[in-house]
């Protein structure tokens, strides 16, 4: 192949032109970055994943200063409870299937791609409500210490809130 462009040197060895790699994400953004590059990576997440017809299956993916990566499965009626994440922020998604939230303002569908951040003291529920398995990746930012459980009631319908 001949080409008119020809580098000379190594353009690696002039660091000033090249822009800083941060080593860990830092903000949300950079966290939801984090976890579409883990979704994209299937050949990475996919052999790891279990099934446990009794309890949510989970597995620590990844740990980074300030934050971890979960890995769950969930087979047709698995939920997580009401709860919130006590400190931690948080990105979900949902890596395969389809996932039910349901926090404060009703139930909402989570199709495999679809993410959901959240903020301290969010509270919400994730159930399985579909026929098949799925499977989710959690980023926690801090790393998720506490994890609090709250009463059953789930949010209210959309016809119970039109009634109000």
């Amino acid at each position: 192949m001949n080409s008119d462009v020809q580098i000379a040197g190594d353009p690696l060895a002039i660091p000033h032109l090249l822009p800083p790699v941060p080593a860990h994400p830092t903000t949300v953004a950079g966290f939801v970055g984090l976890a579409r590059s883990i979704a994209a990576d299937r050949d990475s997440w996919a052999p790891l994943v279990r099934y446990d017809a009794t309890t949510r299956w989970y597995h620590r993916l990844r740990t980074g200063p300030g934050y971890e990566v979960w890995l769950l499965s969930w087979v047709p009626g698995q939920g997580s409870g009401r709860h919130d994440h006590g400190h931690s922020s948080g990105v979900l998604t949902v890596l395969e299937g389809e996932l039910t939230e349901r926090g404060e303002d009703g139930p909402r569908t989570l199709e495999a791609g679809a993410q959901r951040v959240f903020a301290p003291g969010y509270v919400h529920e994730v159930v399985n409500d579909s026929l098949a398995p799925a499977v989710s990746l959690h980023v926690y930012f801090p790393g998720l210490t506490d994890m609090p459980m709250h009463s059953a009631q789930c949010a209210p319908s959309a016809q119970e809130t039109a009634a109000r």
